[in-house]
């Protein structure tokens, strides 16, 4: 009842707290410009050009930050890109100007003619070949024409330099876009979809778990360039998912001066019941860049070290952390080979142990298990310039990951209604790889009925797998503290499973006229687990509402073909079970074998997408977006157990599943200077099959498998209201906050037998509300009479207002503390100290 009267008490603070924080976050935004100039009408300086500096692919443009941007005429200017890709040139004499902008094997070149009074927007889409287009000066303010017509959000540098980030990882800051959401057991879900139907690339290369089809390799946050998040990719290059793909792009090395930087070398104090005990987080991290021979050979090397410990607040002040002890390596060799050739070679690194994985309020660290990951991936990718605008490009990875899982205590393995006992009943061993070559061409612009840019690729992909799984008896004890049911399982599951798979891909962007583009694409996937090829056709469409481009209407439909993890038809090996019910004497009353079995041949799951979208520029500062987006996805894999009669009962599994998602977004951007701020609201519903494969047989294995059922998704939240930005204040101060605020995530209420009782998924927990802040600044530290170094520190704070966040609920009917919600998020700081040399 205390926790109860806790619970609501915070609850009801949380009303006026939400207020709060809006009215600070409005605060912040004026107090960013109200210490700005007023800007002068351009008819007093003459002519102006503005714009940014980017690169583009499939999913839309990557601005380039910190590169030189020369301005040729009448008159010779100079000046650089911000962290947002953007510039621009004010006063500008009336007359024709050359706007180049280069950086080590790209280029981009426009001749401009000026007008007096007008302002130029002018989009500079740096290319290996050199191409040089007459632009008129306009007084409008276009939007960039790489966009995509699939919904797509990206993370630039500066937002992952001053975004306020828990952990310093870069997929930390994803669920700051649109329909990104952190779940309740802490993994990132784009769009509706689970972890292991969306797409995780790092440089176009497949960066899941073979094992799996999770993310499996994470590089260090201070080589990403940008992190982008594409839901239903019309282009066809993308495939193996249902939901939608992550795609992260590392930065190009130096190739002309040295860059050093130091992350994070003060390890942060671990403070319990107001003392320091020993070391809650070290996480130092080192860059350095640089050329190796000048203009044709540069490197990068990051290393992390990350020792991290995790609480849960819930559990006693000295036995409620998790421990992350790992290495992050990652080395990267660019080259100008000649002047149509460049390269990349990359190798990456990955080991780390995660102690006491599965760690809450009702599993204590005894009864929890050790969580062992190794793993490298080498990269290469080489580009060919065949021509004027056409391309070659060949790229390879290769790719280990390996995990074992053991128990962290010892004992047999109890189930409570308060808490667990003894060691985790599941150990595994899992020795994955994957090989994928691809070979992709760009053909040159052909001039038919419009402009159309073709675009082919063919890929292999090798994959292998083998593993075990063992798992030791479990009891369930009832309300009474006695043993009602228990499980045991017969042998250990050894497999190996391997895979090959065949792609190809044709794709065409077809400029209709200067106001239509139509992206047309057609996708084939075969692979030997499901012995099948299926062909994915996918259009999009992007078109101009009105002459001056400010008002655009943007959609697409498709299909999508997931891959099969795996794990998944290594089930047929998985160590059966059988259940024993216990009367109070603790005396077997019935006995029933359940055998495991895949019904009907394995299949690929499929989904079918569609998107409309209106963005409409109200200003040069002001966007605002207006979409909508719907997925439905057939022949997901889903466990359920059926009763065979007397004594007997099977596990299965099977391609059965389906689940769906249906999106309302309205977003607006408003931005001046370096300043900006997005706002989003999104309401969504997650809705499908509940009882998916790795629920059970993944990293934290179940014990208990119950029939299947349909209901909100598990990080299903209907509501949900974002704001993000930066702000730039005086003395050279940058705000930037994060407000969250969404509907609660849903959960079952079970009985003493975890048996669920009424609709799954039917209550949810607490509304979330976290408003996170980091104020940064750049200083000068003296290093001898005359030499000083760049240095950033800050300050970042996470759940500023202490809201109630709680992140486990207790929902076994039985309990004294049935519908409590428990492991609040507290409010944390962080501090931020990065030397540059």
């Amino acid at each position: 009842m205390e926790d109860q009267k806790v619970r609501n008490s915070r609850q009801e603070k949380t009303k006026p707290t939400n207020t709060v924080a809006v009215r600070l976050l409005f605060l912040l935004f004026l107090f960013g410009f109200c210490f700005q100039p007023p800007a002068r009408p351009d008819s007093e300086h003459g002519a102006q050009i503005q714009g940014t500096a980017f690169v583009s692919d499939s999913t839309g443009p990557s601005y380039i930050a910190n590169v030189k941007v020369t301005l040729k005429g009448p008159k010779n200017i100079e000046t650089e890109t911000d962290e947002a890709g953007k510039f621009e040139f004010r006063g500008i004499q009336p007359g024709t100007y050359t706007i180049e902008v280069a950086t080590p094997g790209l280029l981009a070149t426009q001749i401009v003619i000026v007008e007096a009074g007008q302002v130029a927007e002018i989009p500079l889409e740096l290319k290996p070949p050199t191409l040089q287009e007459s632009v008129t000066v306009t007084a409008t303010a276009n939007e960039e024409p790489s966009s995509s017509a699939s919904p797509s959000g990206t993370i630039t540098s500066s937002t992952l330099q001053n975004a306020p980030n828990r952990d310093d990882r870069t997929e930390s800051v994803l669920p700051t876009l649109p329909g990104v959401v952190r779940g309740p057991d802490g993994r990132i879900n784009i769009k509706g979809a689970r972890t292991t139907q969306s797409g995780a690339l790092v440089n176009s290369a497949n960066a899941t778990d073979p094992a799996t089809g999770g993310p499996g390799i994470s590089v260090p946050i201070d080589v990403v360039s940008s992190e982008s998040v594409i839901s239903n990719p019309y282009d066809p290059e993308y495939g193996k998912l249902t939901g939608a793909v992550s795609t992260v792009d590392t930065k190009t090395s130096d190739f002309e001066n040295f860059h050093f930087s130091i992350h994070n070398f003060l390890p942060r104090a671990r403070v319990r019941d107001g003392t320091v005990d020993g070391v809650g987080a070290a996480t130092p991290r080192v860059t350095f860049t640089g050329p190796l021979w000048a203009d044709h050979v540069s490197f990068t090397q990051s290393l992390e070290y990350r020792f991290l410990r995790t609480p849960v607040n819930s559990l006693p002040p000295f036995q409620r952390d998790t421990t992350l002890v790992g290495v992050n390596s990652y080395t990267q060799f660019d080259f100008n080979l000649t002047s149509k050739q460049t390269a990349t070679v990359s190798v990456a690194v990955y080991p780390q142990r995660l102690q006491y994985l599965g760690l809450n309020t009702f599993t204590p660290q005894s009864s929890t298990s050790d969580y062992h990951q190794r793993g490298y991936q080498l990269y290469g990718q080489h580009r060919y310039l065949t021509g004027s605008d056409s391309v070659l490009t060949s790229q390879f990875s290769y790719k280990t990951f390996d995990v074992d899982i053991t128990p962290a205590g010892s004992g047999p393995y109890q189930l409570m209604l308060e808490t667990t006992a003894g060691a985790f009943f599941n150990s595994q061993t899992r020795r994955g790889s994957r090989f994928d070559w691809q070979e992709t061409y760009q053909f040159g612009p052909q001039h038919f009925m419009g402009t159309h840019q073709w675009r082919i690729g063919l890929e292999y992909a090798h994959s292998t797998f083998s593993g075990s799984q063992s798992f030791a008896p479990v009891e369930i004890l009832g309300a009474e503290g006695n043993p009602i049911e228990r499980i045991i399982f017969t042998g250990e599951g050894r497999s190996d499973v391997s895979q090959h798979e065949v792609t190809w891909f044709a794709g065409d962007r077809w400029t209709v006229s200067p106001r239509l583009i139509l992206d047309l694409g057609l996708r084939f996937d075969g692979d030997t687990i499901t012995n099948s090829g299926h062909v994915a056709p996918r259009a999009g469409f992007q078109l101009a509402l009105n002459r001056n481009g400010r008002t655009m209407l943007r959609g697409g439909v498709g299909e999508f073909y997931d891959r099969v993890p795996l794990m998944i038809p290594s089930f047929r090996w998985f160590p059966e079970r059988t259940v024993l019910l216990l009367n109070p004497q603790g005396e077997v009353t019935s006995s029933t074998l359940y055998t495991n079995r895949i019904i009907g041949d394995l299949r690929t799951p499929r989904s079918t997408a569609w998107n409309l979208a209106l963005t409409h520029k109200i200003s040069s500062d002001l966007l605002l977006l207006v979409g909508y987006e719907q997925r439905s996805t057939v022949n997901d894999f889903v466990v359920s157990t059926v009763d065979g009669g007397i004594g007997t009962g099977l596990v299965t599994l099977s391609n059965t599943g389906g689940q769906s998602y249906k999106e309302f977004q309205v977003t607006g951007r408003y931005q001046l200077r370096k300043h900006f701020i997005n706002a989003s609201y999104v309401r969504s519903r997650a809705y499908g099959d509940l009882n998916d494969f790795f629920q059970f047989f993944g990293n934290t294995a179940k014990p208990v498998i119950q029939p299947n059922g349909q209901g909100r998704l598990a990080f299903d939240a209907p509501n949900r209201f974002l704001v993000s930005g930066e702000l730039h204040a005086p003395w050279k101060l940058v705000f930037a906050p994060v407000y969250d605020l969404h509907t609660g995530f849903p959960y079952s209420v079970q009985d003493e037998y975890r048996e669920y009782v009424g609709p799954r998924d039917s209550r949810r927990f607490p509304q979330f509300s976290s408003f996170d802040l980091q104020v940064s600044r750049y200083i000068a530290i003296p290093m001898g009479s005359d030499r000083r170094v760049r240095a950033r520190v800050g300050l970042a704070v996470f759940n500023l207002f202490n809201q109630f966040n709680p992140r486990d609920v207790q929902t076994i009917e039985e309990s004294a503390r049935f519908g409590g919600f428990f492991n609040n998020s507290w409010r944390e700081y962080r501090g931020k100290f990065v030397m540059e040399f």
